[in-house]
């Protein structure tokens, strides 16, 4: 395609908002069919790409779009769209919006595209209330013009963000304060940007702490000492528990969007360095440990499995750290590869590429901490990785979008160590069977679906000294089940599951109060939930005794904007889940 008049103009992407404005789309029930309500709010989650310079290219041929209504255009675009389309619009979870296949289809045809969505998955963004007529008029027909491209952001753009707040030699020896860092909690404040220590033991806020926009994760180091946290704009900050006020010690912006951090753990690495992925650029970087200096930039773009594709943006959506081999275990989104890192020699960097399934997004370890469970969430299945051999065990049908954060492990009644996935696609939960050697005719198959409240899950928890199974339905569109808690018995699962009200027991008054992510404190006989509102009204999180099933205590905190992700130090730490 001949491209003609390029106007230099920066995006003006607005801080995205958060998952919760996707609920608007629910609000009209006639959600177009063949997509359920749980798939749109999850496809519809805005992308927070930040405000960078863009080159704005008209496309002969195209309908006539101002310098002002194509700025409007990038701002929906990336905080609603590029999540599924792709930045450039080559297609990700959505299919391709390139000029090649709008120009044929027209303003008309689109406008009805945008207003009504497709059964595919596609959100209904003009029936539901979220875009106005004006404003899909705009997209209609910024689409049929060539997508800018943000820039990337190599080793130069990395240094000039790198800062070491506080240098290795000059922090403390010992721990300064005398908090219990084992049931110290790391808490997303979402829309604040920010995270909140919580003491676990007197469950109050010790500190606020300035990071990047809506941490996705909180990740530990091997030695438990310092916390390194990702913000969805790609700024990651390293934070020293050790200090008398434990805060940030070095930072640095990675990419323009991102989702995974991770630090180093095999024997004689400990700490060593630390890893962060990013979605734009599709890359990720490996740094100091100490001090996040950027040291190793590895791009991701490359061809998908199965059919080989080339494909532009295969974004990283998740890094955990092998703890045998020195290396990172890295999801490809796109592409469906699980990269093996070796980090013992950065100049001569080994990589085995490992052919999984798409999309991979997140996962965790199973009970024996030898095999990686990834969920390809599009693809409806788990892909296990076998870390001492650095191969591929096997590809498990599942429900329809796994989404298990990091999974739960627990010993089946009948079937033995299984781990398990939540949807946000279907109202399942399945049970994968991971002992080959004592139960080798249960490993790797669902040995059992259970059924729970509904789809929208977001996360699934258990604790090794804990008989529940605890799972949310964080963006189901029915308010009393996306505001309470399924508990299952797990040596009693066909009893179904029990309903705990967490949104009521929260007592914050209106909001959407949403029940996000189970998480043990550091005992296992605690379980914290998020109850999640939007920014202008109360948040809360809730304790619940893990052996009554009762509710312990309320956290209720003006500090407390939009809570939504917690970890537990020791438990992260210790991959315990």
């Amino acid at each position: 395609m001949i491209r003609s008049k390029t106007l230099t103009a920066a995006i003006s992407a607005a801080a995205a908002l958060s998952l919760l404005s996707a609920a608007a789309v629910a609000q009209d029930k006639t959600v177009h069919p063949g997509t359920t309500e749980e798939d749109v709010r999850y496809k519809g989650a805005p992308v927070p790409l930040a405000a960078e310079q863009m080159q704005q290219t008209i496309t002969p041929g195209a309908p006539v779009i101002s310098a002002q209504e194509f700025e409007r255009a990038k701002q929906i675009y990336f905080e609603r769209c590029a999540g599924c389309h792709g930045v450039l619009r080559k297609g990700a979870t959505g299919k391709p919006l390139t000029p090649d296949i709008t120009l044929p289809k027209g303003t008309d045809y689109l406008k009805v595209f945008i207003n009504y969505g497709t059964p595919a998955g596609m959100p209904n963004w003009g029936t539901s209330g979220v875009m106005t007529d004006q404003d899909i008029d705009i997209m209609a027909r910024f689409l049929q013009h060539e997508p800018p491209t943000p820039p990337e952001f190599g080793l130069a753009d990395m240094k000039a963000s790198w800062k070491v707040v506080v240098p290795p030699e000059k922090r403390p020896t010992k721990q300064l304060n005398k908090l219990n860092l084992k049931n110290l909690f790391s808490v997303t404040l979402r829309d604040a940007g920010e995270i909140a220590l919580i003491d676990g033991d007197s469950k109050k806020i010790v500190q606020r702490i300035k990071t990047g926009y809506a941490v996705h994760i909180s990740r530990m180091s091997a030695s438990g000492r310092y916390l390194f946290v990702i913000g969805r704009d790609a700024k990651v900050d390293m934070i020293d528990l050790w200090m008398e006020k434990p805060d940030v010690v070095a930072t640095i912006k990675v990419g323009l969007e991102a989702r995974s951090v991770e630090t180093s753990k095999f024997k004689g690495f400990e700490d060593k360095f630390a890893v962060a992925g990013t979605y734009w650029p599709p890359q990720f970087v490996i740094m100091n440990g100490d001090t996040l200096e950027p040291l190793k930039i590895v791009g991701t773009r490359g061809q998908t499995v199965g059919t080989q594709e080339y494909h532009p943006e295969p974004r990283v959506a998740a890094i955990v750290a092998n703890h045998h081999r020195p290396e990172f275990v890295v999801n490809v989104k796109e592409t469906g590869k699980v990269l093996m890192v070796d980090y013992s020699d950065l100049v001569n960097l080994k990589m085995t590429e490992i052919a999984t399934s798409r999309f991979l997004h997140d996962g965790g370890w199973e009970s024996s901490g030898r095999y990686v469970m990834m969920a390809a969430n599009q693809s409806n299945q788990i892909v296990v990785v076998d870390t001492k051999e650095g191969k591929l065990a096997a590809i498990v049908d599942v429900g329809a979008i796994p989404h298990p954060g990091r999974g739960a492990n627990f010993v089946h009644p009948k079937h033995g160590p299984v781990w398990a996935t939540s949807h946000l696609g279907d109202e399942t939960v399945s049970l994968i069977g991971t002992d080959p050697e004592k139960h080798p005719k249960n490993a790797w198959k669902v040995v059992e679906t259970l059924k729970g409240q509904g789809g929208g899950s977001l996360f699934i928890k258990t604790h090794p000294k804990s008989k529940n199974l605890w799972v949310d339905t964080t963006l189901n569109p029915d308010a009393k089940i996306s505001q309470s808690i399924a508990v299952f018995d797990v040596a009693n699962l066909d009893k179904g599951f029990e309903v705990l009200p967490i949104g009521e027991w929260a007592g914050v008054g209106e909001g959407a109060k949403r029940v996000v992510q189970p998480e043990y404190n550091e005992a296992g006989d605690e379980v914290w939930f998020s109850v999640w509102s939007e920014a202008n009204q109360q948040s809360a999180i809730v304790i619940v005794d893990d052996k009554t099933r009762k509710l312990k205590t309320v956290i209720k905190d003006k500090e407390l904007v939009t809570p939504t992700g917690k970890f537990n130090v020791f438990n992260t730490q210790k991959d315990v889940y």
